[in-house]
């Protein structure tokens, strides 16, 4: 979530996880590299994707990828401006076409041949589209190529950048996240004893922990029952002081025992 956030400069949030990776039809169904997909809280489709090995027709790879996941997400009768968002973030480990930058972005536009203007949309597509640029409805593409960051990181974006690409964070880095990031592929890292090793640790330390917090709840109930105890008896001693001064008073012991509500039995034994 962090990490889409700093990307897209908007706060997403991800509702829930569809897949982990995308399965064939058919064993001659040209095979599509998913490694996470998932829903953001405006319902739009990101997949997000790590490419270590070199592929000279990745670019139309990302074509496919969105485009077999735009038709397995309409339905029979659907309408077509529910068709879902689809936003394509792929990390890649290898020189993918020619530019300098590390980090591009790409979108579909209209521009008019002969006046060289880019198409809108009009006030009722506005309204039906829930957006204001054409550009919105179709896929957008992020494309991260991590060898190619310098290593200088400016802003916090770039601190992830360098984080997927040396497996490190520096101590000056303060993006959201990034550390809990870091801790997590410190345990993939780790061999199988020592995770088992490491699972025990957080096992025992979570158990400590519901000990400490039953104790801690026993402690406040028995406090609480003992602070409701002293409250009664406050209050059944001072019903008592105002029966004796309503007997020294000559009062009917009917109207004492409505007044203060004891038992004619109590009363009387204070007289």
């Amino acid at each position: 979530e962090v990490f889409l956030s700093e990307l897209m400069g908007e706060d997403i949030k991800i509702e829930n996880i569809l897949e982990s990776e995308s399965n064939q039809e058919t064993k001659y169904e040209k095979f599509n590299k998913v490694d996470l997909l998932v829903k953001n809280s405006k319902s739009e489709l990101i997949i997000i994707e790590v490419q270590n090995t070199y592929e000279h027709d990745y670019l139309l790879r990302i074509l496919f990828g969105t485009s077999k996941l735009l038709v397995e997400n309409m339905n029979i009768g659907m309408e077509y401006s529910e068709i879902k968002k689809i936003i394509s973030v792929n990390i890649v480990y290898f020189d993918l076409g020619q530019g300098d930058d590390y980090v591009y972005y790409g979108t579909t536009n209209f521009v008019g041949i002969n006046k060289h203007d880019t198409l809108k949309l009009s006030t009722s597509q506005q309204t039906l589209y829930n957006t204001n640029n054409v550009a919105k409805l179709y896929p957008e593409y992020y494309v991260i190529k991590v060898n190619q960051f310098d290593e200088i990181a400016t802003n916090t974006l770039d601190q992830w950048i360098y984080f997927l690409k040396n497996d490190e964070i520096k101590e000056e880095f303060d993006a959201k996240g990034l550390k809990q990031a870091k801790k997590e592929l410190d345990i993939l890292k780790l061999s199988d004893a020592e995770r088992k090793e490491y699972e025990h640790f957080v096992e025992h330390e979570r158990y400590e922990q519901s000990l400490i917090m039953s104790n801690y709840r026993v402690g406040i109930q028995k406090g609480k029952e003992e602070e409701r105890q002293q409250q009664e008896e406050k209050q059944r001693l001072e019903k008592i002081e105002i029966a004796k001064n309503l007997i020294l008073s000559g009062v009917d012991i009917s109207i004492i025992i409505k007044s203060t509500g004891l038992s004619k039995e109590e009363i009387q034994k204070l007289q």
